[in-house]
């Protein structure tokens, strides 16, 4: 599996923005999806958009984020505006094979939105 690093987490007010940055190392599969997931205390964890041969949003985060990739780069951003409390969650990056049944995951990187 590849290694995944986020950045970019932190604190916001509402209504602020934040980026969050994956990079991915090790041997690469084309093609491949990569995707940010979310898990707030006590859900699920949720995908909040993903990119590969198409992309994806939750509704919840539709007009408000989006999920940027480089493939020369191997990295995935996501771009975070209106924030808001509910947008409180450990956001993860996640690389996906599907044909290679490969699915790796990042260590997570907290975002709280709050006053």
């Amino acid at each position: 599996q590849v290694h995944l690093v986020e950045s970019g987490g932190g604190s916001v007010q509402p209504g602020g923005s934040l980026r969050l940055s994956c990079a991915a190392s090790g041997s690469i599969f084309s093609p491949y999806t990569m995707a940010w997931y979310r898990q707030a205390p006590g859900k699920q964890r949720e995908l909040v958009a993903e990119t590969g041969g198409s992309t994806r949003y939750a509704d919840s985060v539709k007009g408000r984020f989006t999920i940027s990739r480089d493939n020369a780069k191997k990295t995935v951003d996501l771009q975070m505006n209106s924030l808001m409390p509910e947008d409180t969650a450990v956001y993860y990056c996640n690389y996906r094979v599907r044909y290679r049944n490969i699915d790796s995951w990042g260590q997570g990187t907290q975002v709280t939105v709050s006053s």
